[in-house]
């Protein structure tokens, strides 16, 4: 008791043992003592001194504290102290009071203590079957002990937990933890275990850790909730964070759409704490991580969907445009919605109708800019709007062409300030970031888009009262003349380099300043400094792109001359050489990334992530037309040449295959159909078939019934007579129907016969002779009416000659009245004639109502006669159907008569086989003769 009391800081009489002795008398009870009350003082009395002597401790205690969680696992509180004995050696907590030195040397001594637990793999499990325990001593420090190992040696930790039979599951329970302090220890936990390690990530997420982790931030009060949300996203990003397989999981899951509520900000923003900020922040780089450029397209595209559908970018649009937000928030969202809407059209369209809650309402996209050439606006969050920029015009033709448009001079309008012109404005600024970021955006706005390029090259500017307008493209070379700032001059060198390429107009635009080549090839060949030598890359770039792209309509700037004027002033090597500054750029590297422009300064903002890929394409294609010489181009031209056509006979093949292919459809379409049509009729054939089928097996059964029956009459003697005597009867009467049906068809006949005589005359009666004479004469009748009308319009003309004449004669002093007594004599003479023809007019039309009378009655004689034709002819049918079955009924009797001959003929024969005297019919008719003539005789 004495050496548990100096231990526990008891006052013990004699010297007092060092801390190694002391430790080392613990560890010897602890391997020795048979008591567990013993070994669990002894163990408490370890974990009291693990961090005074750590090393100590760490270097003899550590096997007997392993030892005892293999052997003492039945008692919790020593197996509780055993594993916060062994937390204090591994963990590397930071104090405040170590310096740097000391606080290495802790780090160092944990990550020894680490190796050594994880040399046995075995350690480790033992750890993660202890997390079943549920008692909060022995749960609590086992996951506090893991996560310090995690921290020390993550990689081999990860992969024993890997490899252990439901390790990963062990851990994912520690969520549902009803004791908080266990769940957020659990959460720091897997985000440790899940660091780096794509494979225990999609373990993870496959085991619920999406629906959990969102109810946990949803319990906690999503953005508004404490620590433990910020964990929970932490959590988050790991799971997500380059992993395709968890995204698309997360994608089908439908968990973007519980991800909508986050982002609901109200009216009041004011007073925002650091943890809500912090929260948001994480929210926003969940967001983006779902819809990072570095994604699949795919991917990104189906997500970006999504967000669209839930009304996520929506509510990120209302945050963008609210007040009140922290300028940190403010800067992620913008960045956030730049990827939602990256090259996804939809996204785009909607995001260039969000307008900003201000009077008059003003489009987001013109606020922004508004920021972006503000020179007293944060510089992070200018490169976010630059971003935003470049986002929304990327892929998206329209976007360029409305942004264009706002510079034309047909849609400028005075009142509102456009997109178009804020660029104008930040491009011209005193401004060195403002022109450089004016002029990446607008350089965007032409990105591999002919059209906006030839468009902007009508963009006239006023540069000051009582000077003519100049160009879009001379006032930026008259700047870039002037000597400006290097950020500004390489702004407006990415500008035309990006303006002129693949675009032959601009080259000619460009190359028709007679200053500019002058300028360029000035700068390429001076040695300058440092500092100017990516001016001297980016002016040979363009000097390259005006060779590469001219169409040599301007003679004096031919591809020839300037090839030929870079050889002469500057040298081909030279030229190469300094075009070759670009790529060796320090920054040029860290630009071609990524797209988002991230740079620590604003003086190291200098290149734009696409211009990157510009230079990527040209720089070989420039050396290679530099050095090539006529012929070789000659050659290329016809080579060119030769492909085109090439290209053109493919493509008419190709229209060829189309059509064919086109027809190819066509046909099997119509085979299907065949096919269809085919297997209906098969089926129908089927049926048809079975029917028949079932008609012979019917007809076979009555056969059979009738020979039964006849057999019958065979057998009985005393049916004899009746066969003799009935049937005899029946036949007769058979025959009479028979006869009797006979005379009916023919009578039918020769009705039929008369019924067609008939409708033959009718149908001559009512010919062609009189109704071709009838149309004959109104032939000729309306070809008389068609004259003497003629005539008439002729009468009535020469008439009202007459009559103008007349009234020109009756003026005073006008013509002789010698020359009016002829006229008159005239006009009385045509009246006549007019009368005469009037008259002869009224003849004609009552004859010609008389005819079309006659014709009218004709027509109704005709249409009875054919109603009475049709009467006959279904009078026809009708007695041709009833002679068709009277023809079947004789045919049935007939077949009736025979079969019942060939009975009564069988039966007697059997009855004269039998002995018996059978009288045949003429023995009757003998018989009856003579009866007769017997009574004849009588008489």
């Amino acid at each position: 008791m004495n050496f548990f009391r100096g231990v526990m800081g008891g006052q013990a009489a004699g010297p007092q043992p060092s801390g190694a002795e002391t430790i080392q008398k613990l560890c010897d009870r602890v391997a020795s003592s048979t008591l567990l009350d013993d070994r669990r003082d002894a163990v408490r009395a370890l974990k009291s001194l693990s961090k005074k002597y750590r090393m100590e401790v760490g270097t003899q205690a550590m096997d007997h504290l392993i030892n005892i969680l293999q052997t003492d696992r039945s008692d919790s509180e020593i197996v509780g102290y055993a594993l916060d004995t062994l937390y204090n050696l591994i963990c590397n907590d930071e104090e405040e009071e170590q310096d740097e030195s000391a606080q290495k040397q802790a780090d160092d001594l944990g990550a020894q203590f680490t190796e050594k637990f994880i040399e046995d793999p075995e350690h480790l499990t033992l750890i993660l079957a202890l997390l079943e325990e549920f008692d909060f001593h022995v749960r609590w420090p086992g996951v506090k002990l893991l996560t310090a190992l995690l921290k020390n040696q993550g990689p081999q930790v990860q992969g024993v937990i890997l490899v252990s039979p439901m390790g990963v599951s062990r851990l994912m329970d520690l969520l549902a933890d009803s004791r908080e302090i266990i769940r957020n220890d659990g959460l720091l936990l897997l985000q440790h275990l899940t660091k780096s390690n794509a494979a225990i990530q999609k373990i993870v997420a496959f085991e619920n850790a999406f629906e959990r982790l969102l109810d946990i931030i949803t319990d906690e009060g999503s953005s508004d909730g404490g620590i433990v949300v910020e964990d929970c996203l932490l959590l988050l990003l790991n799971l997500l964070k380059n992993n395709s397989s968890n995204q698309n999981f997360f994608k089908e899951g439908s968990y973007i759409q519980r991800m909508k509520p986050w982002f609901e900000v109200g009216d009041d923003n004011a007073g925002w704490s650091a943890q809500k900020v912090t929260n948001l922040h994480l929210m926003l780089q969940l967001v983006r991580v779902l819809v990072s450029p570095v994604n699949s397209p795919g991917a990104t595209t189906s997500c970006q969907k999504a967000m669209y559908t839930c009304g996520l970018l929506q509510q990120l649009c209302t945050i963008l445009m609210a007040t009140g937000v922290p300028a940190d928030i403010l800067t992620e969202t913008i960045n956030t919605v730049s990827e939602v809407i990256r090259g996804n059209q939809v996204n785009q369209d909607y995001f260039a109708s969000v307008n900003a809650p201000s009077n008059p309402p003003r489009p987001a996209i013109v606020v922004l800019l508004m920021s972006m050439v503000n020179e007293r606006q944060p510089f992070v969050l200018r490169c976010a709007v630059l971003y935003c920029f470049q986002c929304f015009l990327y892929k998206n033709q329209k976007g360029q062409g409305e942004i264009v448009a706002t510079l034309l001079p047909s849609t400028i309008d005075a009142n509102s300030i456009s997109a178009g012109q804020l660029l104008c404005g930040g491009l011209f600024s005193a401004d060195s970031l403002s022109n450089w970021c004016a002029a990446v955006a607008l350089a965007h706005a032409l990105q591999e888009n002919l059209t906006q390029k030839e468009q902007l090259l009508r963009v006239q500017l006023a540069t000051s009262l009582g000077k003519p307008p100049v160009s879009l493209l001379q006032q930026c070379t008259n700047i870039l003349s002037q000597g400006s700032k290097v950020q500004t001059r390489v702004g407006l060198l990415m500008l035309l380099c990006t303006w002129i390429s693949n675009c032959p107009i601009a080259v000619t635009h460009f190359l028709h300043n007679q200053e500019n080549v002058p300028f360029l090839t000035a700068q390429i060949s001076e040695n300058l400094g440092e500092d100017e030598r990516l001016v001297q890359g980016l002016c040979a770039l363009l000097l390259g792109i005006c060779i590469y792209y001219n169409d040599n309509s301007l003679e004096n700037y031919t591809k020839e001359k300037l090839k030929h004027l870079i050889e002469k002033r500057i040298g081909k090597e030279n030229f190469v050489e300094k075009l070759g500054f670009i790529t060796k750029h320090e920054l040029y590297s860290r630009a071609a990334q990524k797209p988002q422009p991230v740079f620590p300064s604003p003086e190291q903002m200098l290149f734009d992530h696409e211009f990157t890929k510009l230079v990527k394409d040209l720089e070989g294609m420039i050396t290679k037309a530099v050095h090539k010489s006529s012929e070789d181009e000659k050659k290329e031209e016809e080579v060119k040449k030769t492909l085109e056509q090439h290209d053109n006979i493919v493509t008419q093949y190709k229209e060829l295959i189309r059509e064919q292919d086109a027809e190819i459809q066509k046909l099997k379409e119509q085979v299907a159909s065949v096919s269809t049509q085919n297997e209906q009729l098969q089926t129908t054939t089927t049926q048809q078939l079975s029917q028949i089928q079932q008609h012979k097996d019917q007809y076979n059964i009555l056969k059979l019934k009738l020979g039964k029956d006849n057999q019958s009459q065979s057998n009985s003697q005393g049916e004899i007579s009746q066969v003799n005597g009935v049937q005899t009867e029946e036949l007769t009467q058979l025959r009479d129907e028979v006869e009797e049906l006979r005379k009916q068809n023919t009578l039918l006949q020769t009705q039929l016969g008369d019924k067609e005589s008939l409708v033959n005359t009718l149908r001559s009666e009512s010919g062609a002779s009189d109704n071709t004479e009838l149309l004959k004469k109104l032939e000729a009748l309306r070809s008389q009416v068609q004259a003497q009308s003629t005539e008439i319009s002729q009468l009535q003309t020469d008439r009202q000659d007459l009559q103008r004449r007349a009234e020109a004669s009756m003026a005073p002093e006008t013509v002789p009245s010698s020359d009016g007594a002829v006229d008159e004599a005239k006009v009385t003479e045509l009246e006549n004639r007019l009368a005469a023809q009037s008259s002869e007019i009224e003849r004609l039309k009552g004859d010609l109502r008389s005819s079309s009378e006659a014709r009218a009655d004709l027509e109704q004689q005709l249409a009875s006669a054919t109603s009475s034709v049709a009467i006959l002819q279904m009078e026809k049918a009708k007695l041709q159907t009833e002679v068709q079955e009277s023809k079947k009924e004789q045919d049935d009797l007939l077949m009736l008569l025979a079969d019942q001959d060939q009975k009564i003929h069988s039966l007697k024969q059997k009855l004269k086989d039998l002995g018996e005297t059978v009288e045949d019919e003429d023995d009757l008719d003998a018989r009856d003769q003579t009866d007769e003539e017997e009574d004849e005789d009588e008489d």
